[in-house]
Protein backbone atom coordinates (compact mmCIF):
# COMPACT_ATOMS: atom_id res chain seq x y z
CA UNK A 1 0.00 0.00 0.00
CA UNK A 2 0.75 3.10 -0.90
CA UNK A 3 1.83 5.91 1.71
CA UNK A 4 -0.55 9.37 1.90
CA UNK A 5 1.73 11.63 1.39
CA UNK A 6 3.46 9.79 -1.16
CA UNK A 7 0.42 9.72 -2.85
CA UNK A 8 -0.32 13.26 -2.27
CA UNK A 9 2.58 14.16 -3.81
CA UNK A 10 2.96 12.37 -7.14
CA UNK A 11 -0.72 13.28 -7.73
CA UNK A 12 -0.98 16.93 -6.14
CA UNK A 13 2.24 18.55 -5.73
CA UNK A 14 4.57 16.96 -8.66
CA UNK A 15 2.43 18.47 -11.05
CA UNK A 16 1.49 21.83 -9.27
CA UNK A 17 5.64 22.21 -9.33
CA UNK A 18 5.78 21.57 -13.22
CA UNK A 19 3.37 23.90 -13.80
CA UNK A 20 4.38 26.48 -12.06
CA UNK A 21 8.18 26.33 -12.22
CA UNK A 22 7.79 25.25 -15.90
CA UNK A 23 9.65 21.84 -15.89
CA UNK A 24 8.68 20.01 -18.55
CA UNK A 25 10.47 16.77 -17.76
CA UNK A 26 8.68 14.96 -14.73
CA UNK A 27 12.08 13.32 -14.08
CA UNK A 28 13.57 16.91 -13.26
CA UNK A 29 11.41 17.78 -10.66
CA UNK A 30 12.43 18.06 -7.44
CA UNK A 31 12.24 14.69 -5.51
CA UNK A 32 12.37 13.94 -1.73
CA UNK A 33 15.13 11.67 -1.34
CA UNK A 34 15.98 11.16 2.38
CA UNK A 35 15.49 12.03 6.08
CA UNK A 36 17.91 12.35 8.45
CA UNK A 37 17.54 12.35 12.48
CA UNK A 38 20.04 12.87 14.51
CA UNK A 39 20.46 13.69 18.55
CA UNK A 40 23.54 14.72 20.16
CA UNK A 41 24.62 13.30 23.50
CA UNK A 42 27.15 16.13 24.75
CA UNK A 43 25.88 16.98 27.71
CA UNK A 44 24.89 13.67 29.08
CA UNK A 45 28.17 12.22 28.40
CA UNK A 46 30.80 14.69 29.84
CA UNK A 47 31.21 16.16 33.06
CA UNK A 48 30.05 15.49 36.81
CA UNK A 49 26.68 14.64 35.97
CA UNK A 50 27.20 11.12 33.37
CA UNK A 51 24.13 9.49 32.83
CA UNK A 52 24.74 5.69 31.56
CA UNK A 53 21.53 5.04 29.98
CA UNK A 54 21.76 8.00 28.06
CA UNK A 55 23.11 6.42 25.09
CA UNK A 56 20.42 3.06 25.68
CA UNK A 57 17.14 5.53 25.67
CA UNK A 58 18.54 7.55 22.40
CA UNK A 59 18.66 4.49 20.51
CA UNK A 60 15.10 3.29 22.05
CA UNK A 61 13.61 6.61 21.56
CA UNK A 62 14.83 6.80 17.91
CA UNK A 63 13.93 3.31 17.01
CA UNK A 64 10.42 4.12 18.06
CA UNK A 65 10.00 7.10 16.37
CA UNK A 66 11.04 5.62 13.12
CA UNK A 67 11.04 2.23 12.86
CA UNK A 68 15.00 1.82 12.72
CA UNK A 69 17.64 0.94 14.72
CA UNK A 70 20.27 4.20 14.97
CA UNK A 71 23.86 4.12 14.56
CA UNK A 72 25.97 5.31 17.18
CA UNK A 73 28.46 8.06 15.65
CA UNK A 74 31.92 8.70 16.67
CA UNK A 75 34.06 12.01 17.01
CA UNK A 76 36.68 12.20 14.25
CA UNK A 77 38.76 14.45 16.31
CA UNK A 78 40.31 14.93 19.83
CA UNK A 79 38.82 18.46 21.40
CA UNK A 80 40.42 19.39 24.53
CA UNK A 81 37.87 22.10 25.44
CA UNK A 82 34.96 20.16 24.85
CA UNK A 83 36.68 16.82 26.84
CA UNK A 84 36.24 15.03 23.74
CA UNK A 85 38.69 11.99 22.43
CA UNK A 86 38.15 10.70 19.10
CA UNK A 87 36.49 7.53 18.90
CA UNK A 88 34.11 8.47 21.48
CA UNK A 89 30.16 7.94 20.83
CA UNK A 90 29.27 11.55 20.79
CA UNK A 91 25.53 10.75 19.15
CA UNK A 92 22.93 8.93 16.96
CA UNK A 93 21.54 9.20 13.55
CA UNK A 94 19.21 7.19 11.38
CA UNK A 95 17.86 7.82 7.74
CA UNK A 96 15.15 7.37 6.28
CA UNK A 97 14.19 6.26 2.55
CA UNK A 98 11.29 5.16 0.56
CA UNK A 99 7.72 4.34 2.57
CA UNK A 100 9.42 4.84 5.52
CA UNK A 101 10.24 8.00 5.32
CA UNK A 102 6.85 9.15 3.50
CA UNK A 103 5.20 7.42 6.76
CA UNK A 104 7.59 9.27 9.27
CA UNK A 105 7.02 12.71 7.50
CA UNK A 106 3.31 11.89 7.25
CA UNK A 107 3.60 11.46 11.25
CA UNK A 108 5.53 14.41 11.80
CA UNK A 109 3.76 17.09 9.92
CA UNK A 110 0.36 15.65 11.07
CA UNK A 111 1.24 14.71 14.78
CA UNK A 112 3.92 15.55 15.88
CA UNK A 113 4.65 18.95 14.45
CA UNK A 114 0.95 20.18 16.42
CA UNK A 115 2.00 19.03 19.52
CA UNK A 116 4.76 21.32 19.88
CA UNK A 117 4.27 23.93 23.05
CA UNK A 118 3.53 27.69 22.04
CA UNK A 119 4.32 26.62 17.65
CA UNK A 120 3.63 29.20 15.40
CA UNK A 121 4.93 27.57 12.55
CA UNK A 122 8.32 26.04 11.40
CA UNK A 123 11.29 29.06 10.05
CA UNK A 124 10.76 29.20 6.32
CA UNK A 125 14.52 30.18 6.21
CA UNK A 126 15.69 27.10 6.82
CA UNK A 127 16.66 26.17 3.74
CA UNK A 128 20.29 25.06 2.18
CA UNK A 129 20.69 27.14 -1.19
CA UNK A 130 20.74 23.03 -2.66
CA UNK A 131 16.61 22.77 -1.15
CA UNK A 132 17.28 20.93 1.44
CA UNK A 133 15.33 21.73 4.81
CA UNK A 134 16.24 21.52 8.50
CA UNK A 135 14.98 21.81 11.75
CA UNK A 136 15.34 20.97 15.38
CA UNK A 137 12.83 19.68 17.89
CA UNK A 138 14.00 20.39 21.65
CA UNK A 139 11.97 17.37 23.13
CA UNK A 140 11.01 13.64 22.11
CA UNK A 141 7.91 13.56 23.72
CA UNK A 142 5.89 15.62 20.93
CA UNK A 143 5.79 11.65 19.25
CA UNK A 144 3.00 9.81 20.54
CA UNK A 145 5.07 6.62 20.67
CA UNK A 146 7.38 7.91 23.57
CA UNK A 147 6.09 7.70 27.25
CA UNK A 148 7.86 11.03 29.11
CA UNK A 149 7.14 8.93 31.80
CA UNK A 150 9.64 6.39 31.70
CA UNK A 151 12.14 8.56 29.98
CA UNK A 152 15.04 9.36 31.76
CA UNK A 153 15.90 12.68 30.70
CA UNK A 154 14.66 14.66 27.65
CA UNK A 155 16.51 14.99 24.20
CA UNK A 156 15.91 17.13 21.03
CA UNK A 157 17.05 16.04 17.26
CA UNK A 158 17.87 17.89 14.22
CA UNK A 159 15.52 16.47 10.94
CA UNK A 160 17.27 17.30 7.82
CA UNK A 161 14.93 16.84 4.97
CA UNK A 162 17.08 16.12 1.49
CA UNK A 163 15.65 16.90 -1.56
CA UNK A 164 17.33 15.89 -4.93
CA UNK A 165 16.69 18.26 -8.24
CA UNK A 166 15.72 21.11 -6.79
CA UNK A 167 16.49 24.89 -5.14
CA UNK A 168 15.00 26.54 -1.86
CA UNK A 169 11.89 27.75 -3.71
CA UNK A 170 11.13 24.84 -4.96
CA UNK A 171 11.55 22.96 -1.78
CA UNK A 172 9.68 25.36 -0.09
CA UNK A 173 6.54 25.32 -2.52
CA UNK A 174 6.84 21.49 -2.55
CA UNK A 175 6.88 21.18 1.73
CA UNK A 176 3.76 23.86 1.98
CA UNK A 177 1.82 21.60 -0.46
CA UNK A 178 2.21 18.32 1.53
CA UNK A 179 1.09 20.71 4.72
CA UNK A 180 4.13 21.28 6.47
CA UNK A 181 3.49 24.45 8.71
CA UNK A 182 5.92 27.43 8.02
CA UNK A 183 5.49 30.69 10.38
CA UNK A 184 3.43 33.37 8.61
CA UNK A 185 4.76 36.48 7.69
CA UNK A 186 3.11 38.70 10.20
CA UNK A 187 4.41 36.23 12.62
CA UNK A 188 7.56 36.44 11.68
CA UNK A 189 7.92 40.00 12.10
CA UNK A 190 6.95 40.10 15.45
CA UNK A 191 9.86 37.50 16.60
Amino acid sequence: MTPRLKQKYSDEVAPKLASEFSVKNRLALPKLEKVILTVGLGDQLEGTKINPRAKEQVIQDLSLITGQRPIMKRAKKSVANFKLRAGYEVGAMVTLRGDRMWEFLDRLINLAIPRIKDFRGLNDKSFDGRGNYAFGVNEQGIFPEIDMANAQFTHGMNINLVFRNSNNEMSRVALKELGVPFRKPEDAKRN
